[in-house]
């Protein structure tokens, strides 16, 4: 479904992003796995996917809220496997507290790489999407931006602005078959969500937590030729967290 495509998944080496990528490498696609560094983590990810999956895969090294950087990443990319039609912005971070005591470097760290990164990727590919007149853009938002989560003043905030930013991208590129598209996780088990599980499964309707394999599975399709005629939404994955 995915073959000759190369999807670039920032966050890619652990959690929800190294799910995606292999999901996305199951289906054909070759792989960019990009994490704030190439970790024995990311490595041993990229094995995996190659001798799982027979397609190419190769860990970067790129930090999401440096503009230059990622443009820089998007032209080794290119190189080493070639045009980018796949942009996978999952890389994020949490810097939980109330407003009270929360520190403007930590409210600042959060907006720049959950929204700016988001928003620097998006640029770094975006003149290559309307030349090729094809790309997939899957972002990475969350249901605290819909549910306005105590303690996560900044995180909500970054995500709010990344499902904005969702909905501009979609209807600048709609006229070049670029979608654009925001998932928006609930409570997922991984490593940045491990001990909370007490404070959230009894808010959840479906009462367990979902697993990074569910998100990847909504990636999968959002990059695939199956969601041609979608862009511009927010897809909730939450087991009925933020039912309205």
């Amino acid at each position: 479904m995915l073959n000759g495509k190369v999807a670039v998944v920032t966050g890619g080496a652990r959690g929800i992003g190294a799910a995606i990528c292999k999901k996305l490498a199951s289906l054909g696609a070759d792989i960019a796995i990009v994490d704030l560094k190439v970790t024995e983590q990311a490595e041993a990810l990229q094995k995996e996917i190659t001798e799982s999956f027979g397609v190419r895969a190769q860990a970067f090294a790129c930090d999401v809220s440096d503009a230059e950087a990622c443009k820089a990443l998007i032209k080794q990319v290119t190189e080493a496997l070639g045009s980018v039609t796949i942009l996978v912005n999952n890389a994020g971070i949490t810097r939980d507290t109330l407003i009270l005591s929360m520190k403007e470097a930590d409210f600042d760290a959060v907006i720049n790489t959950n929204l700016k990164g988001t928003f620097n990727m998006t640029q770094a590919c975006y003149r290559t999407f309307m030349k090729q007149k094809y790309g997939k853009i899957v972002n990475l938002g969350s249901v605290s931006a819909l549910l306005g989560t105590a303690g996560q003043a900044n995180y909500a905030a970054s995500k709010a602005g990344v499902i904005a930013l969702t909905k501009v991208t979609a209807r600048e590129l709609a006229s070049r078959n670029v979608t654009c598209n925001a998932i928006a996780p609930g409570f997922i088990a991984t490593d940045m969500t491990k001990g909370l599980e007490d404070q959230y499964i009894d808010q959840i309707p479906m009462k367990r937590a979902g697993q990074p394999e569910d998100v990847a599975n909504l990636a999968a399709f959002l990059a695939s030729p199956e969601s041609d005629y979608l862009t511009g939404t927010v897809i909730r994955i939450d087991g009925g967290l933020a039912i309205s």
